[in-house]
């Protein structure tokens, strides 16, 4: 969502000095330090898969290869065709338990039977990822693709927004760097492919995300909305007991790997990989680059109300808390009167701050005694819980009421969340929830899953009393919260200060214009025959050039976790076709079929465009991985450098839902989330998130900068709304026709 902020002009400190033959061994480090990493994960996966079984193997199959080939030596029948008698010979003679024939004999047919079990464990899987390579199956439906290079298919999406001179400009320097440059950097890449599961995916997090220096508050963490149009209960501890009780019950399927994967389109399985590091994860900051600290489990959770800070067991023994346990924990915390120590009210500033004034403070104020102590209970926590004493919630009556509740999400107060906790769980006061994710360990699709579980649990499964208050009765005698004591010195509360300070003007300078678009969703859009998606982008395209008179670089994440380890790539939706539909639309004299048949175009590029970037044929993160070799090895490039400095004006993302069946939205049709939304990327610029909610309506998150004069977020959210109305009556497609 919020990665575009990142994505432009990121600062990159790898500057070696020396010959050529050390600039090509410094990239060569890089590759090699990210193949490590690599084998690290996959030998933690083989360890974990021979505990829980490998699949398609399991401790069962296993037993009846050895039950066969032992039966069939009763029987007289050879089914190895001699090996067992081979591996007879080769064990070792003499004492010890080979001593007698029959024992040696069953020990050979339990090695044979072993190796017949994980030669055919390999061949299946080797047999399942060549399945799982391709990805033609997204085409074939759809016709035919044309086949271009990255670097042609680059210049095919920044012409609308060229002229004549400046396109010619860019295409001589995008064809000498094919011709010179990009051979050798590409040669690198290849390497890489070989040595490390992903190319792309270690370097994104690290360039994109962990090296950033600047504020995560508004930049880089997004918010998630809570249902908006039902209320399980307005009691916020007893909310708060169910949610985190459901979390935690999802935590232990990922643990034990009972989660199913989201399927593409219903075929093919995406890679679960992200959900690794959803829980017990943290952002550490580095003066130079952070590092997530990532740990195997966690019995606490952190949780911060009226300025002071708690640790909250999850566990008694080995036992989950039950929901109405977790209340009574959470109750007991808004319960307590005592006042917050000096300095630590406003301590989280520091995590909304800059990273480096954070990374110096901590090891500053934070590495020895009570402070580190208390600390480490935050950073090793589950996950951060925020109690708010506030109450926004979504009226449809009051149109402002959902943009404030976002703003409440976005960034708080700027020192009521944890932003470099992996998620940060916002209970109000009012029994509204939602959540502030960290963006650096995984993308939106990856907590919108957690989410969807959690709410589907807290309202279909764990429920309430008709008082409000979880079911089942506490136990009184559970350990009370522990308070975490700081001392924290005068000179560390000036950085504190500060940092809220740098926070507190990012959160003012945000415009964010939520609302919920109500005359048509998914239903009507389909009668247009086109994909939901496209039709919302090329909306997009035409209310921004109705707002700002001209067309922008617009980006939209797509996901590629159909390849192993894969985060996302970039869709760029302002294409020729869809230029071509705006302007005639703003023209006003073209007949109505010939807008449809532009739109019609515009609409099948996009489709395509979105199945590339799947599929692993975007250009986006290969040119971003080409500019990083090209870094290490000292080697300048004009067109990398302009491509990687382009500004994302419209950033724009479409929020997953119903990702896990909890319910039929159809018998509950009042069971929606709002989705979620992000900071505007470019000061002058929009940020806008979507989410098609089921098949009668459609949430918009919009934002932009008070500080720009270019930019009003209400103003571009109200021709977002006009640009749907307009393209819809192209079809005569209109909720009175339904």
């Amino acid at each position: 969502m919020a990665e575009a902020h990142q994505a432009v002009a990121f600062q990159f400190t790898v500057t070696p000095d020396g010959v050529d033959f050390r600039l090509s061994r410094e990239a060569l480090k890089h590759i090699y330090l990210s193949g490590i990493n690599s084998w690290k994960k996959r030998l933690i996966r083989i360890k974990n898969g021979i505990l829980r079984g490998v699949y398609p193997g399991s401790p069962t199959s296993w037993l009846v290869v050895v039950m066969a080939t032992v039966g069939s030596s009763y029987c007289k029948v050879d089914i190895s065709m001699g090996l067992v008698c081979y591996i007879q010979r080769c064990l070792p003679e003499g004492c010890g338990p080979y001593q007698t024939p029959q024992t040696r004999a069953l020990l050979s047919m339990v090695v044979f039977s072993t190796g017949v079990w994980m030669t055919g464990i390999f061949f299946f899987r080797q047999t399942l990822k060549l399945l799982l390579s391709y990805h033609g199956w997204m085409f074939e439906m759809h016709g035919q693709t044309s086949h271009f290079t990255k670097v042609w298919a680059y210049l095919e999406s920044v012409r609308p927004l060229l002229d004549d001179a400046e396109y010619y400009r860019m295409e001589t320097l995008a064809k000498d760097f094919q011709e010179k440059t990009a051979p050798r950097l590409q040669k690198y890449l290849v390497l890489k492919s070989w040595w490390a599961t992903n190319y792309v995916s270690d370097w994104w997090e690290e360039y994109v995300y962990l090296r950033s220096r600047a504020p995560l508050v508004v930049n880089s963490n997004y918010y998630v909305m809570d249902f908006v149009f039902i209320q399980n209960t307005n009691i916020q501890a007893a909310r708060l007991g169910n949610i985190v009780h459901a979390m935690i019950m999802y935590r232990r399927k990922l643990d034990r790997e009972e989660i199913k994967p989201v399927m593409a389109q219903g075929i093919v399985p995406m890679c679960s990989s992200q959900m690794e590091r959803m829980f017990n994860t943290t952002r550490i900051p580095g003066k130079e680059s952070d590092l997530l600290q990532h740990l195997s489990d966690s019995r606490h959770v952190a949780v911060y109300h009226k300025g002071r800070f708690f640790k909250v067991w999850l566990y008694e023994g080995s036992q989950l808390l039950k929901p109405c346990d977790l209340e009574m924990q959470f109750q007991r915390v808004l319960d307590d009167p005592s006042p917050p120590q000096p300095g630590e009210e406003k301590l989280a500033a520091l995590t909304a701050g800059g990273r480096a004034e954070w990374a110096q403070a901590r090891q500053a104020f934070f590495s020895s005694g009570k402070n580190k102590a208390a600390l480490d209970a935050i950073e090793r926590a589950a996950f951060f819980v925020a109690l708010d004493e506030e109450s926004p919630r979504y009226d449809p009556e009051d149109e402002a009421s959902l943009s404030l509740y976002g703003k409440a999400l976005l960034h708080g107060n700027c020192y009521n969340r944890w932003f470099d906790k992996s998620f940060t769980i916002i209970a109000f006061k009012n029994g509204q929830l939602g959540l502030n994710t960290e963006h650096a360990w995984a993308d939106a699709p990856i907590i919108g899953h957690l989410w969807e579980f959690v709410l589907g649990t807290d309202t279909f499964h764990l429920g309430y009393t008709e008082t409000g208050h979880c079911l089942g009765k506490p136990n009184p005698m559970l350990m009370a919260p522990q308070r975490l004591q700081w001392d924290i010195p005068e000179q560390c509360r000036a950085i504190i200060e500060n940092s809220y300070q740098v926070a507190k003007a990012l959160a003012d300078d945000v415009e964010l214009y939520c609302f919920q678009f109500l005359p048509f969703g998914k239903g009507l859009i389909k009668k247009c025959r086109t994909s939901p998606d496209a039709f919302v982008q090329i909306a997009l395209q035409l209310a921004h050039f109705r707002d700002r008179g001209k067309f922008c670089l617009t980006y939209e994440a797509s996901m590629t976790r159909m390849f192993r380890e894969g985060r996302t790539e970039t869709v760029r939706s302002c294409t020729s076709e869809s230029t071509a539909f705006v302007q005639a639309m703003v023209e006003g004299s073209h007949m109505k079929a010939d807008l449809q048949d532009l739109f019609r175009k515009a609409s099948k590029k996009h489709q395509n465009m979105y199945r590339l970037a799947m599929t692993g044929c975007g250009i986006d993160r290969h040119l971003f991985c080409l500019y990083l070799v090209s870094k290490y090895l000292g080697v300048s490039s004009p067109f990398l450098a302009e491509v990687l400095s382009e500004p994302w004006r419209l950033s724009t993302s479409q929020t997953a839902q119903f990702q896990i069946r909890m319910f039929d939205p159809d018998k509950y049709p009042k069971h929606l989330g709002a989705g979620g939304g992000f900071g505007p990327v470019a000061d002058d610029g929009y940020g806008v998130s979507y989410m098609i909610a089921g098949e009668n309506t459609i949430f918009f998150h919009v934002s932009s900068k008070f500080s720009s004069s270019e930019t009003n977020a209400q103003r571009f959210g109200n021709h977002i709304r006009q640009a749907l109305l307009d393209i819809a009556d192209l079809f005569q497609v209109h909720k009175a026709d339904s």
